[in-house]
């Protein structure tokens, strides 16, 4: 590697909460809250950054949860958009109450064999969210797609026949849609719209070879990628122009998403079913220097009563 190549070392977790697959970290600028999800125990954790782990409060749901988002207007304490397992959501944090907005699919049997996974809200205001097999479906097949879900709630397919779509994201002039698909072990970038949300011209921004998978990942202020590598004990810095220039290793093998607080990148990670080894699913955070860009909210032109 070159001179130039930096390196983080994290040896301790801030939270050891043992989830199955901890994901969708967001940090609630407005109330310095973090909050993320376990999708395998169906289930949303919210940590006061000023209190500390101590407290950890959980919500319970009866569904697969994937991502969450801030809506424009809304106080998140109160209520916050969901990636869901039948489509999109508006969940009631005071009653645990989750209302579906709009189904992924008009078929509720194809509907069954899907769940959300990673999303993002984008410079518009609309959401971006991948699909996948479900848990009980067993092995991933390529029937996901990555959907744009507009202010209006009309929403458009992407891209089908994903197998693990994964995070979504912009570089910093906003000219550039970034995706991880997982299954190819890749970050894809496209040109884009911004006015339209449309994309055009797919090319590989960067390729992964190693054992692990690539997932969750955040862009920072100068516009390099943090990309967390599943199975791997690492998250990878790649520089706009698709350079390998650092990287953050962990004690634990299953890296799941990063999220920027302050030029802090925190994780959430999942099981590896290592006895031997500690702080499987746990969250880790490393001072790394530098801020991610800002986070966009959802906006909902849609009356919601309620909201």
């Amino acid at each position: 590697m070159p001179s130039s190549y930096q390196r983080w070392t994290v040896t301790e977790p801030y939270l050891d909460l043992h989830c199955s697959l901890g994901e969708g970290p967001y940090y609630e600028e407005a109330t310095n809250h973090l909050r993320f999800v376990d999708i395998i125990k169906r289930q949303l954790h919210t940590v006061d950054l000023g209190v500390g782990p101590k407290s950890l409060k959980t919500l319970q749901f009866d569904m697969p949860v994937g991502v969450t988002a801030d809506i424009e207007g809304v106080d998140p304490r109160k209520k916050i958009l969901i990636g869901g397992k039948s489509g999109v959501y508006i969940l009631d944090r005071e009653t645990g109450k989750c209302d579906l907005l709009k189904r992924f699919l008009d078929s509720e049997e194809k509907d069954e064999r899907m769940r959300s996974n990673d999303g993002a809200i984008d410079p518009q205001g609309r959401f971006w969210v991948g699909t996948m097999n479900d848990f009980w479906v067993g092995e991933p097949q390529a029937e996901g797609s990555l959907f744009r879900f507009n202010s209006d709630l009309s929403r458009k397919i992407l891209r089908s026949s994903l197998t693990i779509p994964n995070s979504i994201g912009w570089s910093r002039d906003h000219k550039t849609l970034y995706f991880t698909h997982s299954t190819e072990k890749r970050i894809i970038a496209f040109d884009f719209d911004v006015s339209t949300g449309d994309i055009s011209n797919e090319r590989v921004f960067w390729q992964h070879d190693g054992n692990g998978d690539p997932d969750g990942f955040k862009v920072d202020a100068e516009g390099n990628i943090w990309q967390a590598i599943y199975g791997e004990s690492r998250v990878l810095k790649i520089s706009p122009e698709g350079k390998l220039v650092g990287e953050i290793t962990y004690p634990t093998k299953c890296i799941t998403c990063p999220v920027f607080i302050g030029t802090e990148i925190w994780v959430t990670t999942a099981d590896d079913h290592d006895k031997t080894k500690p702080y499987a699913g746990a969250v880790f955070k490393v001072d790394v220097g530098i801020v991610g860009l800002k986070e966009f909210k959802f906006k909902l032109d849609k009356k919601i009563p309620g909201l």
